[in-house]
């Protein structure tokens, strides 16, 4: 979850695998393996540039992933799962977001 939340929070610019490992404090086999797996799930992507290799969030995976999460959330009515719409315990929301809608079939 680090490496992703990571990730996401730097866009599609990404990230050299080593600076995420030296960031993370994550030992670079462990972090190998992490970024195998979310790139297998369409999360992560990679390009090299120069001897470095990138990873950055694959948006249009995170897109799919999120419209199946809530294709059927809470009984039809997914703008109860929208972003934003959660209230973390002890937090209350203090701006409210749209909801982006559902994501297009392939």
């Amino acid at each position: 979850m680090e490496v992703f939340r990571l990730l996401v929070r730097l866009g599609p610019s990404g990230l050299p695998a080593g600076q995420i490992a030296e960031k993370l404090k994550i030992p670079p086999a462990t972090l190998s393996f992490h970024l195998k797996e979310l790139s297998h799930a369409g999360l992560v992507e990679s390009h090299k540039q120069g001897r470095s290799v990138i990873y950055a969030i694959n948006v249009k995976g995170i897109n799919c992933l999120m419209g199946f999460l809530t294709e059927d959330c809470c009984q039809g009515r997914p703008e109860l799962c929208a972003p934003g719409s959660c209230d973390p315990v002890g937090k209350k929301q203090t701006k409210k977001r749209k909801s982006c809608g559902k994501v297009a079939e392939k």
